[in-house]
């Protein structure tokens, strides 16, 4: 079944009299049950690929569709409720409220996708190793254990897609192993993953590497 399709999305940037093409007519389509990396030189336009993707960012040509509905420029609290409901996004930092355990984090997360499910809080703590450090503030815990309860916040609400910018660009080989292992398991339950990454690692547990080059889609591995 496919999830998220994006069709010949552009994106620019202007600087003064400069202007960038972030994205030049990028195309994907994800499966469920698919994991998707995105490789590529920083700069390349991957992040703004998986902003356009995520509903964060709209691109100025093209649009994108979330099981078979557009989701490119409808109003912002519309894209913020279908992302809250349907999107799990880990970014590259700012993924927690300081202020907030890592168990009222993922809380939050709930509320916003509006069911707050303790048994499934509970399971997520858990699956991310972090079950005996749940009342613990962002600030207090490891750049591994940070990685790994923004993932746990990403899939709160059981989202039908999931989409992580370098979500092992911080941590160790350690940590990496049990983030690849959350995605197989995310994956193996119906789940759809497109994951910016330079890691070789993580990449080798994808179905498809799609390689960016200059806001183009160059080749599909």
């Amino acid at each position: 079944m496919g999830i998220i399709d994006a069709f010949d999305l552009y994106r620019f940037y202007h600087t003064g009299e400069e202007e960038t093409l972030a994205l030049r007519g990028a195309n994907i389509h994800v499966d469920s049950g698919e994991i998707v990396a995105v490789m590529g030189p920083s700069g390349s336009g991957k992040s703004t690929l998986m902003a356009c993707l995520a509903g964060l960012d709209e691109p100025d040509g093209g649009y994108v569709e979330l099981l078979g509905k557009r989701i490119t420029r409808r109003p912002e609290a519309e894209r913020a409720a279908i992302r809250a409901q349907e999107i799990g996004i880990v970014l590259q930092s700012g993924n927690l409220f300081n202020h907030l355990s890592v168990e009222e984090n993922i809380r939050l997360q709930m509320q916003l996708g509006h069911k707050v499910d303790e048994e499934r809080l509970t399971e997520l703590l858990k699956q991310v190793g972090l079950d005996k450090r749940r009342e613990a503030r962002p600030t207090r815990i490891s750049g591994g254990e940070l990685a790994r309860a923004a993932l746990a916040v990403a899939l709160a609400n059981s989202p039908k897609v999931l989409m992580a910018d370098e979500p092992t660009g911080e941590v160790d080989a350690e940590t990496e192993k049990k983030i690849l292992d959350l995605f197989e398991n995310y994956r193996r339950n119906g789940g759809a993953a497109i994951i910016a990454t330079h890691s070789e690692a993580l990449a080798a547990h994808a179905n498809r590497i799609l390689r960016v080059f200059d806001g183009r889609i160059v080749k599909y591995d």
